[in-house]
């Protein structure tokens, strides 16, 4: 038992050393899944720390994933407030909304209550989905405090550059918006038209 904890220690830590290797130094230089991709297996931690597989949870609906840098970002707030507004017209096109930052669980929590989001949070304080997802850059470093405070010193200078993807039921991206530009998100009636174009192409409409 020892030696297979060890092992996995091991794994991790050259895993950890595979993607701080292959961390783009800049936001341009990313290499995003595309369109017709899967999404890879991953475990994340929900507000109350527990763990929930995305993969399950996009399973039971077609999902809206959203990544943002955190809620320290106003710019991050601001959207997450605007989909928060169409939250409604969004459930009703036949999708849920999941969000996943690096902040912890605590910090998710002071995000649903600054912004009064119904929608699921996810924690990705170890930068696992973001380098999974192939949106991580190394963060400049003027972040790094406020990272390693906002993951609980679980990340110091991991960033995801804001994404959405589309996914259906088995986990294929419909559709992505990616831009390095952190100021620059999509908007919500752009998003809304996206999703009801996506559900009229459905077989059978």
């Amino acid at each position: 038992m020892k030696s297979r904890i060890l092992l996995t220690v091991a794994l991790a830590a050259l895993v950890a050393s595979v993607n701080a290797q292959n961390l783009p130094l800049e936001p341009t230089g990313i290499s995003p899944l595309l369109v017709g991709e899967k999404a890879p297996e991953l475990k994340l931690s929900n507000i109350d720390g527990g763990m929930v597989s995305i993969n399950e949870i996009t399973a039971a609906k077609q999902t809206v994933l959203i990544f943002y840098r955190g809620g320290w970002c106003p710019y991050c707030n601001v959207h997450l407030a605007e989909l928060q507004s169409i939250e409604q017209q969004i459930l009703a096109a036949g999708y849920q909304i999941v969000a996943i930052s690096p902040d912890s669980p605590e910090d998710l929590k002071k995000s649903i209550d600054k912004n009064k989001l119904t929608y699921l949070l996810l924690s990705d304080s170890k930068s696992e989905a973001a380098y999974a997802f192939g949106i991580a850059f190394k963060a400049p470093d003027r972040y790094n405090d406020m990272l390693s405070k906002a993951s609980a010193n679980l990340n110091k200078d991991v960033l995801p550059v804001p994404a959405v993807f589309v996914l259906n039921k088995q986990g294929e991206i419909l559709f992505e918006h990616i831009n390095p530009d952190y100021k620059k998100r999509i908007k919500g009636t752009l998003l809304m038209a996206v999703l009801n174009e996506l559900k009229d192409a459905e077989p059978g409409k």
